[in-house]
């Protein structure tokens, strides 16, 4: 059996290519099903290996054990247990082949994009913004959750074993799909009650935020990397900028981009009210244009920062 390896750059590892969920059920010795879906269950494979993967896929991955010294893109990080992690096409996951065989336990869900082709679920999959959480801010399961999900899981499989004979079933692809959109639902749901339960981490997360923003400005990185972004603060913050954004949003009701915007804006109005003029108010706050900031001052305030001086006098 021929397996394709591309070699990840900052290790020099082998890295196996997932551009179908069969590439990887072949791999790890798993029974194949169906074309565009598999679904795999750890506990009753034989001969397993590691291995770190490049996805053309979507994969769902529930570990019933805790997983050690995993990569996803350039970090690593550790598994626990009942843990369900979500990777995209286009990502890279998991741990390096050392050829030693090993008995996991869990379960995975792959799928192919090509299955939502045309479908309410396609158009929705966006929403679904934990397939580009950093796998450290995977769903911690309770035993109930896991179960709700295994079910589901479960589900599919025996749909899959059913429709095996005739894989390019109509109605067969119509139940994956309605089944497969459970399961996100299901996990969407999960994540929404793990981000609004109160953890030390979130507790302080909303000063620390307006911190970083003050020291943005203060330490003059405006004047090289124009206005703050979202993406800017997840990282500086240790979050994926999808985990950061519906964090705040679970937080505030607001985006993290809409809590940027305001500080900004308030910060605009400081400097124009201490006499500080227009063009260079937009200049000393990152803006490219000066006329940007007008812009965004009257789409925030609804006056002109001309107007808004005029009742300053």
């Amino acid at each position: 059996m021929l397996y394709n390896f591309s070699i990840f750059a900052p290790e020099m590892e082998k890295v196996l290519r997932v551009h179908n969920v069969n590439d990887y059920a072949r791999y790890i010795g798993a029974p194949e099903l169906h074309p565009l879906v598999s679904v795999i269950h750890y506990d009753e494979l034989e001969h397993c290996r590691h291995s770190l993967n490049n996805y053309d896929v979507y994969g769902m991955f529930i570990g019933d054990e805790t997983l050690e010294e995993l990569t996803y893109g350039l970090t690593t990080y550790d598994l626990h247990r009942h843990a369900l992690m979500c990777v995209a096409p286009g990502q890279i996951g998991g741990k390096a082949d050392t050829g030693e065989e090993i008995h996991t336990k869990g379960w995975a869900l792959l799928f192919d994009p090509e299955l939502l082709h045309g479908t309410d679920l396609e158009r929705r999959m966006s929403a679904y913004t934990y397939f580009s959480y950093n796998t450290n801010e995977a769903l911690l399961l309770s035993a109930e959750q896991r179960q709700t999900i295994v079910n589901l899981f479960e589900e599919i499989r025996s749909e899959l074993l059913h429709s095996s004979q005739q894989p390019s079933d109509e109605h067969c692809r119509h139940i994956l799909v309605h089944r497969l959109a459970l399961v996100l639902e299901y996990v969407a749901r999960f994540y929404e009650m793990q981000l609004a339960t109160p953890t030390r981490e979130n507790a302080d997360l909303l000063t620390r935020f307006e911190n970083l923003l003050t020291r943005y400005y203060r330490d003059g990185l405006q004047r090289a990397h124009g206005l703050p972004t979202v993406r800017y603060c997840a990282q500086e913050l240790f979050l994926s900028p999808n985990y950061f954004g519906d964090l705040i949003r679970q937080l505030t009701g607001d985006t993290a981009s809409g809590i940027i915007r305001r500080f900004i804006m308030l910060r605009a109005k400081e400097l124009l009210v201490s006499g500080m003029p227009i063009t260079e108010t937009a200049e000393q706050l990152g803006f490219d244009y000066p006329q940007h900031f007008t812009r965004q001052f009257k789409n925030h305030f609804g006056i002109t920062p001309t107007a808004f001086l005029k009742t300053k006098n």
